[in-house]
């Protein structure tokens, strides 16, 4: 009975008013759930993630199938056949415009004549192409959800190694203090001092042009932000009065660093994390759009719009598609990194 009452008792207020507890999570979330631009960006991020996980087994055409019929379908809801024979019907109309005909001679006669036949008895013509084909006659709705599958997959790949080595340095300078900190630090300054994008550039240059290279050239020179960003956390938390109680019952660094400095910065490192993807997905596309990204078959949204803006007077919607799919996933996860770095600042607790 007197651990019950005991337990009741800390469960009340100075007011005796019943207080539920609200773990950081939890209050994080609930503050979340009122931005509806986060809760937005983060439905559509859920949907690229889960598009881009199960695409093999999506009923889409394959990514890499050329069909040289189908070369340049606009986007359409019918037939490829359909569509095909209209294309063809507006380009012999046209021309007999600029003749001066009103009708077709014997050769485009039977050249129609030919192709619908051949679209009646071949399985191909039935396909369809919601955002029509390009070059090849590959399917760029097919091409867009892999193309998605690389971008993010070098995205969450680069972060993740990013945050690994960003979180090492940072903790370890920003714990350690004097001659460490300062011989990271200089190094980080160093970095940061170099061109970016040259450095990425020219490791593309030396290692080759592969997927596996592409994300650890963006990580190896991208992680110099979040280990500024957690140093200065470690650096205002080490002194705490937890830490101190940690170091007085015998704790290690190692384990301080783990168990108790960390989990206090988390907030922290998940909203940057939810930030610099974006920035990963777009270092990935400029590079595939000079050229130096991932090569054929395979396909990115930056070598996708490459492609796209070569012939997009002619056949716009090469560059439309998957410039507004990289776009509106780079808008969600801002807008669900603003969302989240709101939740998670202590500050806005009470304005919400």
């Amino acid at each position: 009975m007197a651990f019950s009452r005991k337990k009741i008792d800390v469960a009340l207020n100075e007011f005796n008013q019943y207080v539920k507890p609200v773990s950081l999570s939890q209050d994080a979330w609930r503050r979340l759930r009122k931005n509806k631009m986060a809760i937005f960006g983060l439905v559509v991020v859920l949907f690229y993630f889960l598009v881009s996980i199960f695409a093999p087994i999506l009923p889409i055409y394959p990514f890499e199938r050329q069909e040289i019929h189908h070369i340049y379908l606009p986007p359409s809801f019918e037939r490829a056949g359909t569509v095909m024979l209209r294309t063809r019907e507006a380009y012999l109309a046209r021309v007999m415009a600029r003749e001066g005909r009103t009708g077709y001679n014997a050769a485009e006669q039977a050249e129609l004549e030919a192709m619908r036949a051949d679209i009646e008895t071949n399985p191909l013509h039935q396909r369809i192409y919601i955002l029509g084909t390009d070059i090849l006659g590959r399917d760029v709705l097919s091409r867009i959800i892999y193309g998605g599958r690389i971008s993010i997959g070098i995205g969450v790949l680069g972060s993740i190694t990013a945050l690994f080595i960003g979180i090492f340095f940072g903790a370890v300078a920003g714990y350690a203090g004097g001659r460490v900190d300062d011989l990271i630090m200089r190094f980080v300054d160093v970095m940061y001092g170099l061109p970016y994008m040259l450095i990425v550039i020219i490791l593309m240059a030396i290692m080759g042009r592969n997927v596996f290279i592409l994300f650890i050239a963006i990580a190896l020179v991208s992680w110099l932000t979040i280990a500024r960003v957690v140093r200065g956390q470690i650096i205002s938390l080490k002194n705490a009065e937890f830490v101190q109680a940690a170091k007085s019952v015998g704790a290690g660094t190692p384990r301080i660093i783990l168990k108790h400095l960390l989990p206090n910065t988390l907030g922290i490192i998940i909203v940057y994390s939810t930030l610099s993807l974006p920035q990963f997905i777009m270092n990935e596309s400029f590079l595939s759009f000079l050229g130096l990204g991932v090569s054929a078959p395979l396909a990115s949204w930056g070598s996708l719009v490459s492609e796209g803006v070569k012939g997009m007077e002619l056949y716009p919607w090469l560059l439309i598609a998957p410039a507004a799919a990289m776009t509106l996933f780079l808008f969600a996860m801002n807008f669900l990194g603003d969302g989240l770095r709101d939740s998670f600042d202590p500050q806005s607790k009470n304005r919400t």
